[in-house]
């Protein structure tokens, strides 16, 4: 197997709500405001229509669980949930508790796994396709990038 390069979004979010510590953990909430895509088989629009609920445990290692809306720049319509994990190390929780900083690809420990479901025929590829991404984290926006996972 082998990753292709699908695209790289970015979203801005509103400011984190903070829940509080439960029995799970530490749980967050991010608006999505909208943002972009970008990558070499599609390209648009991430729309303000979705959030980010994120768990973070007792030993810093963050769970989140991500739905949003994308549309292409020829009007297609594609709904993309993921799930990744991510270890909060202080660079992470400087931007996110403080708005302060930015981090890298590659910082630390965020993973993602996504699915995407859509209904136009020209994107019905992705109804199948497996894909793996990578994020990093500004102030108020997040930025992730994508790849197709492929079979040889």
């Amino acid at each position: 197997m082998h990753l292709e390069h699908l695209f790289d979004w970015t979203a801005e979010f509103r400011t984190p709500t903070t829940v509080g510590r439960g029995p799970l953990g530490q749980r967050i909430v991010a608006d999505i405001l909208g943002g972009s895509f970008s990558g070499p088989r599609l390209s648009g629009k991430v729309l303000p229509s979705g959030a980010d609920w994120a768990l973070i445990d007792a030993d810093g290692n963050g769970r989140l669980d991500v739905r949003i809306v994308l549309e292409t720049d020829d009007g297609a319509f594609i709904y993309v949930s993921y799930r990744a994990r991510m270890v909060m190390n202080d660079k992470l929780q400087a931007v996110l508790f403080e708005q302060r900083g930015a981090s890298e690809f590659g910082d630390t420990y965020w993973i993602s796994q996504l699915e995407f479901e859509t209904g136009d025929e020209r994107y019905a590829w992705l109804n199948n396709l497996m894909a793996a991404g990578e994020g990093r984290l500004a102030p108020n926006s997040v930025t992730y990038r994508v790849y197709a996972i492929e079979a040889n």
